[in-house]
């Protein structure tokens, strides 16, 4: 019986030195994530919007333009 304890012990220590060392990497890379998104992604996505925003500002003045030149007259 003291051999069966002793080797739920020994596995029980490994499965927690298992999971500490998992919890440390993921708060590592979930930190490492969080910094790339502020630095890369959030600056990239804004930048492209406010374009995405002006030439679909453009188009629209178009197709105002392009109604009202072609509008029936009354």
């Amino acid at each position: 019986m003291k051999d069966f304890n002793r080797k739920m012990e020994e596995a029980s220590a490994r499965a927690s030195k298992t999971v500490g060392e998992a919890a440390e990497r993921l708060e590592k890379d979930s930190a490492e994530l969080i910094q790339y998104l502020n630095d890369e992604v959030i600056p990239a996505v804004r930048e492209h919007s406010s374009k995405a925003l002006r030439v679909a500002s453009a188009k629209l003045a178009d197709l105002a333009d392009y109604m009202e030149k072609h509008s029936p007259k009354k």
